[in-house]
């Protein structure tokens, strides 16, 4: 599994809008929605929002991962967002978030978003792509990056 197989060049935002937690959740959402890879929204922002409420999926160094799974999905979807400016997102390190992924799936396959999870978590680890992502101007910039790192 790549990162790529459930990330597409039209879910990348370039420089959010938002300058908060749940508005970032939407913004995100929403482009899925633009994307036509979903039809409904409402469902999968509660998701998200209700696991947000177990523990910030802000995971420090200026990432943050929210994720889900839902039964109106049939595979899983991601969406990167990039922020100049940074998020609040009540992150573990208390720093504003530069760069979010989310990540949704439907829930019969619990172990196959553990493993997107854990794909995403690692590509993330390196200062340097996290800088290289947080810089990107346009989103074929952040494809090539992702495509390079994401060899396994």
């Amino acid at each position: 599994m790549k990162i790529m197989d459930f990330l597409s060049k039209d879910a990348i935002i370039i420089d959010m809008k938002s300058t908060d937690k749940k508005s970032a959740i939407i913004e995100l959402v929403e482009t899925l929605k633009k994307t036509k890879k979903v039809k409904k929204t409402d469902e999968i922002i509660s998701i998200i929002w209700e696991r947000e409420k177990l523990g910030s999926t802000g995971i420090g160094q200026g990432v943050a991962i929210p994720h889900g799974k839902t039964n109106v999905l049939q595979e899983h979807m991601g969406v990167l967002g990039t922020s100049h400016k940074g998020i609040e997102f009540n992150s573990l390190d208390g720093e504003l978030v530069h760069i979010i992924f989310l990540l949704v799936g439907p829930v019969e396959v619990a172990g196959q978003h553990l493993k997107a999870l854990s794909k995403i978590s690692r590509l993330f680890k390196d200062k340097f792509l996290r800088q290289a992502i947080k810089d990107a101007v346009a989103a074929e910039e952040v494809v090539k990056i992702i495509e390079q790192e994401d060899t396994c």
